[in-house]
């Protein structure tokens, strides 16, 4: 598992507009169906990665206690599915369901999404406020696989307290880390 850190895209970054295939129901989503009200967090995750195994139940745990307060998350997958099958659309479908993930999964196949937010790793974070700029791109916490500090979300809650708020999110942020995104 390599580590690779996120590569931190500059505050105020408007988002990218996407149109990608939600596994779960295998219906086409934009990026504008899907936003929230208060804020939108797109987060690049794959099946397979430690990082993300290791952070799971905070996600979804995260997603269930904003979504009511106006901030949608949605996950989407980029990796190269002809070298890592285990990352394809069918088993995205098959992970979403098993992990109880409240949230849309989508599949960048081109992996265009992937690169116009410049996502280098799973887990990758972007919130982004009601205008869909970018107020937050960071770790979700200090926790990374086997250094025993627990998964709370509390970098990624903190900003979307900031956020629900209306205050500033605090500009000190430190990259997320997890595997590379494996690339065509």
């Amino acid at each position: 598992m390599a580590r690779t850190e996120s590569n931190m895209l500059p505050l105020g970054t408007k988002a990218p507009d996407f149109k990608l295939i939600d596994t779960k129901d295998d219906t086409s989503k934009s990026l504008n169906e899907l936003k929230g009200n208060v804020g939108t967090l797109v987060m690049f995750i794959c099946n397979h990665c430690p990082f993300v195994i290791h952070v799971n139940e905070q996600l979804v745990q995260l997603a269930n206690d904003y979504k009511d307060k106006g901030i949608n998350c949605i996950a989407i997958s980029s990796n190269d599915v002809v070298n890592y099958p285990q990352d394809g659309p069918e088993k995205m479908k098959t992970h979403a369901e098993a992990n109880h993930y409240p949230f849309p999964y989508l599949y960048d196949e081109t992996q265009e999404v992937a690169k116009a937010y410049d996502a280098a790793c799973t887990p990758d974070f972007f919130l982004f406020n009601s205008s869909l700029e970018l107020v937050y791109a960071g770790q979700l916490d200090g926790s990374r696989p086997g250094n025993g500090i627990p998964v709370t979300g509390k970098d990624l809650r903190a900003a979307m307290d900031a956020l629900l708020n209306n205050q500033s999110v605090n500009q000190n942020q430190k990259p997320s880390m997890g595997c590379n995104i494996k690339w065509k």
